[in-house]
């Protein structure tokens, strides 16, 4: 048995009310738990919420909210580990399974296949975890930091053609696929043990700022066109 745990806590300083505000016209969790049940890959689909209001709008799109979240595990500095231990602590009475992708409530431009390819991946190939991960859109070895001088951070990249150097990858920020005991003993998800699930570049936007949320609107109405 799999579950798809959702984190979708209430409070949003950048983006009030990020969770549920309209995303063309639909709660943006909304999103996620559709492309989480026409993925089929879970028995139950969990949103782990500390919001009254997030927890009505989740069963109204199909998900299930079979426990409130505590407030200290509900604030800015509240880790995605640590939320995902404690909603297996509390699914752990009520359900038997085996393995648990936590997915973003912000990822509305991720698609059930994305989410069933990394379960094929982890049951196939059994790594510690698989994760979504796309490519950086500029080289990072041509990179610099600005605290009060220019500091390049690899100098000696500085003349190096970009096709000479070697694509760099990041955390999608969308799901994380692992086993339950994984999850439960901490084990940290950036290993070389675990296996990226790779996206395209125009399917993958942080959701932060107003800027990040129009420029996922336009994404996600150019990815469905």
């Amino acid at each position: 048995m799999n579950i798809a745990l959702i984190p979708a806590r209430g409070g949003s300083k950048r983006i009030p009310r990020k969770n549920i505000k309209p995303f063309l016209g639909k709660p943006l969790i909304a999103y996620s738990i559709e492309t989480a049940l026409a993925s089929g890959c879970f028995d139950h689909v969990i949103v782990s919420t500390d919001d009254e209001e997030v927890a009505t709008v989740a069963k109204r799109y199909g998900a299930s909210v079979p426990f409130m979240r505590p407030k200290q595990l509900a604030d800015d500095f509240s880790p995605t580990l640590a939320v995902i231990q404690h909603a297996i602590a509390q699914l752990d009475q009520q359900y038997e399974f085996d393995a648990v992708c936590c997915i973003y409530a912000t990822a509305p431009l991720l698609r059930p296949e994305d989410i069933q390819k990394g379960l094929k991946v982890l049951t196939s190939d059994n790594p510690t975890y698989t994760f979504s991960a796309t490519e950086f859109d500029f080289p990072v070895q041509r990179g610099f930091t600005l605290d009060g001088e220019l500091s390049l951070l690899m100098p000696e990249h500085q003349n190096t053609r970009s096709q000479d150097l070697p694509t760099v990858y990041h955390d999608a920020g969308q799901f994380y696929w692992g086993k339950k005991s994984t999850f439960a003993a901490g084990t940290a998800i950036f290993s070389p043990q675990s296996r990226p699930i790779v996206l395209p570049k125009l399917r993958v936007q942080d959701i932060d700022t107003q800027r990040d949320w129009d420029f996922a609107e336009a994404l996600y109405k150019y990815a469905t066109s």
